[in-house]
């Protein structure tokens, strides 16, 4: 409790206490029983009461977030040209009145929601874009009266400086910049640059009105019902295209796997043909170095030739007759070099 509020109880107590000297004065006359000094006591209570009235009514305290318009009647302009700083101050009594007005922030909000904004409804801002477009959109302005222009703002709009100045210049400043846009551009590639051309031209207004603009918030866009399920339809669109996309890009990553398939088989039947000429090369090499081998053999031992062939006969013939008529039995040869067999004669 400030001073000032302590005098205006001190105050409201004197005055109780006159008219209690009062009533009490009439109860005693009356009953026939007046009361010594009766109207002296009144005179003094009231005398009193009307000094503490005076006292409480000229002491004044402004609190640190606000500014107090002095209304004088005994000035020539109707009130005074310096507004009250802070803290105790005094004015005329009974022929001066303080308005406050707050000088720390304030929101003024905009907003479709029923009991979001200072407007009970759908508050929000419809404006059409440069495409013909309505959008409707949520917007919250926080500004603050400018300390030193608090008597402009009481001469020019009083307290409705809320919603007769920042509600409909808001509104305005909004249809007007996005009238200047597309609504592609509304909702994304230039959503800022129009909050910037909206925030630039409402602190131009409101400076030139005793405001401050601190921000401007943009805080949602909705579409109108049209819009909004064309842009449905287009996003299903896209994602439909994008799906199409996707399966092409699939079967063009099944050839191109198909396609190496069928190269590395390829690769794998040239390295096998490859494989298999050489196999077959070094077979006929082998052949012929084994011929070669054999030839020289036989030229060696023409008898090996004989030997082999009768081998191939029969593997268990260990003698042979030459001829038929001849009376001799020959031993198979062993055909190893330098082995030489003489006949034997049979008995």
């Amino acid at each position: 409790m400030n001073i000032a509020s302590l005098f205006q109880g001190i105050a409201a107590l004197a005055w109780m206490v006159v008219i209690g000297v009062v009533v009490l004065v009439v109860v005693r006359i009356a009953r026939n029983r007046p009361m010594a000094r009766g109207g002296t006591a009144i005179l003094i209570s009231a005398a009193a009461a009307v000094v503490l009235s005076a006292v409480s009514s000229g002491l004044v305290f402004i609190n640190p977030q606000e500014r107090g318009v002095v209304i004088s009647a005994v000035s020539p302009l109707g009130y005074r040209e310096q507004v009250l700083q802070p803290g105790l101050r005094w004015i005329i009594p009974f022929a001066e009145t303080v308005v406050r007005y707050p000088v720390s922030k304030q929101t003024y909000t905009m907003s479709i929601a029923t009991a979001e904004g200072q407007i009970q409804g759908d508050d929000s801002i419809a404006a059409r874009t440069a495409d013909g477009q309505e959008i409707f959109m949520d917007a919250s302005v926080i500004y603050a009266i400018d300390p030193a222009k608090v008597i402009q703002v009481h001469i020019q709009w009083q307290d409705r400086y809320a919603n007769d100045l920042v509600r409909p210049l808001a509104r305005g400043i909004v249809r007007d910049v996005v009238s200047q846009y597309g609504v592609e551009e509304v909702v994304s590639k230039k959503r800022l640059e129009m909050v910037e051309q909206v925030r630039a031209a409402m602190a131009l207004k409101l400076e030139a009105n005793g405001l401050v603009l601190e921000d401007f918030v943009l805080r949602n866009i909705t579409f109108s019902p049209e819009y909004a399920a064309s842009v449905e339809q287009k996003q299903i669109a896209e994602q439909q295209a994008q799906q199409a996309r996707f399966v092409v890009e699939q079967k063009k990553a099944e050839a191109d796997q198909a396609r190496e398939v069928a190269k590395g088989q390829k690769d794998a039947a040239i390295t096998r043909a490859e494989g298999e000429a050489q196999s077959r090369i070094i077979q006929a090499q082998a052949e012929a170095e084994a011929l070669r081998l054999i030839a020289a053999a036989i030229k060696e031992n023409p008898d090996l030739l004989t030997y082999q062939y009768i081998s191939k006969l029969s593997p268990n013939i260990q003698a042979m007759l030459l001829p038929s008529n001849a009376p001799f039995v020959f031993p198979l040869p062993t055909l190893q070099p330098g082995t030489v067999t003489s006949p034997t004669e049979t008995p």
